[in-house]
């Protein structure tokens, strides 16, 4: 009788995890991606979905063994106890989610801005577009949060049923010598757009987050881990070989803030165009709205466990001062920095999370039952993805690893001073 009331079975995990990852990172990034990897970018999405693949294996070990909506986060405590080093990544992983949300709001300005008419228009109404959809979903959420799981499953059978058709008939009408390797670029920059690419991948991780809600989360949640990351791979490497086997990579990267949508003018006309860019601002929208709740949720839980300042949970409205706070910070970012920045920010981040985390499995292996050589691969595959990332930002801007290091400061400065003046301590949940 007990199982019978937690809700999360396979498939909806699966559709979580899918709903998180195909979101703005495969409408916003696969132009960003080819300007670095040209026609050769699905290589890049199967390199970034291996690294996925292997850190699924290690954080759904830590989710079946520590199921907690706290996931990562509840893992590092486990791994590393109590202290600066845990308090600090978890500001990071707050970080991190800011950076992805300003990512969405971006992508959401950007193809809001194909509906204007002209050619040319102005960069204010993407910045008004992206600024105003935070604005609105805040206000939305302050009004206290609904059941959304039927709209949300919506969304997501919306945008995977369109892609799929875009990828599928892309894929019948594909002209072969536009994928020729002879205009592949360096081999290099293929793995350089890991920088960009890893990031569509990010979502699975809050599979680990529905882990108390499942009936059976030490065989469930792995599974759909790997299930999800799988689908999403082959639908982005499909998408890939859609988009560049029917345009040119210069004509890609020159409608690059709204690819995806180009891709769908020689297949389906300017209907296609229209049906794509819409299924991208429902898509937007909709993961802008869950996360700006599921934000909201972790940072009031972070700043009862001491790992933000207590004003992230002080009630608001019917909501917390935390998604007012959130809503400030992703639009700043998504005003300062474009979307390679914001992706490449996140990228690092989330790669250098996914390091430690992993690293910190090996720590407490013996009681999850893992396997030493996949946890092992998965930390130096996030490690090595993670160089690669640096070596690539910071020959093209200086500022992202200014902006990476600031990052890392603040969080440390951040819970010396929660530590030290606050008197307040991470408190990780004995499993």
């Amino acid at each position: 009788m007990h199982t019978s009331k937690k809700p999360i079975g396979f498939w909806s995990a699966v559709s979580m995890g899918i709903g998180a990852m195909v979101g703005a990172g495969i409408f916003a990034l696969l132009g960003e991606a080819s300007a670095i990897s040209g026609s050769a970018v699905y290589i890049s999405f199967i390199i970034g979905g291996i690294i996925a693949l292997f850190s699924g294996y290690s954080l759904g070990k830590l989710g079946a063994r520590y199921p907690s909506s706290g996931g990562i986060i509840e893992y590092l405590s486990q791994s590393y106890g109590i202290g600066f080093f845990t308090g600090t990544m978890g500001i990071m992983l707050y970080f991190s989610a800011i950076v992805s949300l300003s990512l969405i709001a971006k992508a959401f300005g950007n193809y809001a801005a194909t509906f204007l008419p002209g050619n040319e228009v102005s960069q204010i109404w993407h910045h008004f577009f992206s600024t105003g959809i935070i604005v609105l979903f805040v206000f939305i959420n302050l009004k206290g949060a609904k059941d959304v799981a039927v709209w949300e499953r919506i969304t997501v059978g919306i945008k995977f049923t369109v892609l799929a058709a875009l990828s599928i008939v892309g894929i019948i009408f594909i002209n072969p010598a536009l994928l020729s390797p002879a205009y592949y670029p360096p081999g290099n920059d293929i793995f350089f757009s890991l920088a960009i690419t890893f990031f569509a991948f990010e979502g699975f991780r809050v599979i680990t987050n529905t882990a108390e809600d499942m009936p059976n989360p030490s065989k469930t949640l792995p599974r759909a881990m790997m299930t999800a990351i799988l689908l999403v791979m082959v639908l982005y490497v499909a998408i890939a070989f859609a988009v560049f086997g029917n345009l040119p990579v210069d004509k890609v990267i020159a409608a690059k803030d709204f690819a995806l949508a180009e891709a769908a003018l020689p297949i389906f006309g300017q209907v296609g165009f229209t049906v794509v860019a819409i299924t991208a601002l429902i898509a937007t929208a909709s993961a802008i709205n869950a996360n700006l709740y599921a934000v909201t949720n972790v940072t009031y839980q972070l700043a009862k466990d001491g790992e933000l300042p207590a004003q992230f949970g002080k009630p608001i409205a019917h909501s917390r001062e935390g998604l007012i706070i959130s809503g400030i910070l992703i639009i700043i970012l998504s005003l300062l920095f474009n979307l390679s920045e914001i992706a490449a920010i996140g990228s690092i981040s989330i790669l250098f999370v996914h390091t430690v985390t992993h690293i910190g499995h090996l720590r407490i292996i013996s009681k999850t039952g893992g396997s030493v050589i996949l946890v092992f691969i998965a930390a130096m595959l996030s490690f090595i993805a993670m160089i690669l990332a640096l070596i690539y930002v910071s020959k093209n801007s200086d500022s992202i690893v200014y902006i990476l290091v600031g990052f890392i400061l603040v969080a440390s400065i951040t819970e010396i001073l929660l530590q030290q003046i606050a008197k307040r301590e991470i408190k990780p949940r004995i499993v």
